[in-house]
C-alpha cells in the first residue's frame, strides 16, 4: 500500500463550473450540494455553475471551494479506502483538511468558512486592504524589506510562503502599490497587486480572530483519525484545543505551505490534491520533485489517480 497524504487548495483556486463533472456523474455530489444549499439557505448550484457576482465574494468563495474539495474527497473515498499519513491544506484548505481528518463535519465546515469570509470582510472594510504576489525574491529578502517598510509606517506583511521565489505579501493596497518599483529594484521578477479586497494572514485581521473563535469551538471536535499539518507551525496537530488555537492564529499568521511540504512529504510515495484545478500540484513540482502529486478535480482525474495508486 502506497504512503500518501491528502492536500487541499485555498482561495484563488475557484473557477466558474467547478465541481460540475462530479455533479453530473455522482449522486454523492448532488446530495452534498443540496445539503450545503439547505444549510446556508443559498443555492450552491447557482453559485458554482451559473454566471453570478457571488463566486468572487470571500464569504461565498470560501464555502464553494471547501464544498468542491469535500465532494472530490467523498467521491474518491467511495472508490478507495486508503488512509493518508496526514492531511494538509493551503490557507482556507486547512479547513478542508480538518474535514478529511474527521474533526469537523463538512456542513459545519461550510458554515464555518462562510462566517470566516464574512469576518475577514468586516475586518478589512474601509481599510483599502489587498495582497501582492512577489516572484524572484528569497524569503529573507522579503522579510527584511517588509520589516523596514513597517518601520517607515507602511502596513505590509509576508502572508503566503508558496515555494522558493514565490511569496505573497498582504496589507494596505495603497502601500503595496507604492512599493512595486521598490521590490523590482530589489530583484523581483514580478510584483503583481492581486484583485482582492481582503488582506489574509496579517494583523489587519485581528478583529476577525475574536469573532471566529466561538464558531471554531462550537463545530470542531476531538474526533481526529489522522493528523493535520498546521499552516502556522508546519507541524502536526490532532486535538480540538490545538485546532481552535491554530486556526485562529492562522488568520493573522503567514501560511508556511512550502515549509510544511518540505518537512512532511519526504517519506511519502504520493500526495493527492482534492478540489478544483491543480494549484498545489503545480507548486509541489517545484518544492519537492522526488514525490509526485496526483489530483482529483473531476471524474477523469479521479480515474487517473486511482490507477496511479494501483501501479
Amino acid at each position: 500500500m502506497k504512503k500518501v497524504a491528502f492536500i487541499f487548495p485555498g482561495q484563488g483556486s475557484q473557477t466558474l463550473g467547478m465541481g460540475k463533472d462530479f455533479f453530473d456523474n455522482s449522486n454523492i455530489a448532488k446530495d452534498m450540494i443540496a445539503a450545503a444549499s439547505k444549510r446556508l439557505s443559498f443555492d450552491f448550484e447557482e453559485l458554482l455553475f451559473n454566471e453570478n457576482d457571488n463566486l468572487s465574494k470571500t464569504e461565498f468563495t470560501q464555502p464553494a471551494i471547501l464544498l468542491v474539495s469535500c465532494i472530490a474527497l467523498e467521491v474518491f473515498k467511495n472508490q478507495c479506502d486508503i488512509k493518508p499519513e496526514f492531511v494538509l491544506g493551503h490557507s482556507l484548505g486547512e479547513f478542508s483538511a480538518l474535514v478529511a481528518s474527521g474533526a469537523i463535519h463538512y456542513l459545519d465546515a461550510v458554515e464555518l468558512v462562510h462566517r470566516r469570509g464574512l469576518f475577514m470582510n468586516e475586518a478589512c472594510a474601509g481599510a483599502g486592504a489587498g495582497m501582492m504576489a512577489l516572484v524572484g525574491l528569497d524569503d529573507k529578502k522579503v522579510e527584511s524589506l517588509t520589516a523596514s517598510q513597517r518601520e517607515d509606517g507602511k502596513k505590509i506583511w509576508a502572508a503566503n510562503y508558496n515555494m522558493d521565489g514565490q511569496i505573497v505579501v498582504a496589507g494596505i493596497k495603497a502601500d503595496l502599490e507604492s512599493l512595486v518599483d521598490t521590490y523590482k529594484e530589489a530583484g523581483a521578477k514580478r510584483a503583481i497587486v492581486l484583485d482582492m479586497s481582503v488582506a489574509s494572514h496579517c494583523e489587519l485581521l485581528d478583529s476577525a480572530v475574536e469573532k471566529l473563535n466561538p464558531y471554531l469551538n462550537e463545530y470542531i471536535t476531538n474526533d481526529f483519525n489522522v493528523n493535520v499539518i498546521s499552516n502556522v507551525t508546519a507541524s502536526s496537530y490532532n486535538t480540538k484545543e490545538e485546532a481552535v488555537d491554530l486556526l485562529g492564529k492562522q488568520l493573522i499568521s503567514p501560511v508556511k505551505y512550502k515549509h510544511s511540504i518540505i518537512a512532511s512529504a519526504s517519506e511519502l510515495d504520493m500526495l493527492i490534491e482534492f478540489g478544483n484545478g491543480a494549484v498545489l500540484k503545480g507548486l509541489n513540482r517545484k518544492i519537492i520533485k522526488s514525490v509526485p502529486t496526483a489530483n482529483v478535480s473531476d471524474m477523469k482525474t479521479l480515474k487517473d489517480t486511482l490507477e496511479k495508486l494501483n501501479d
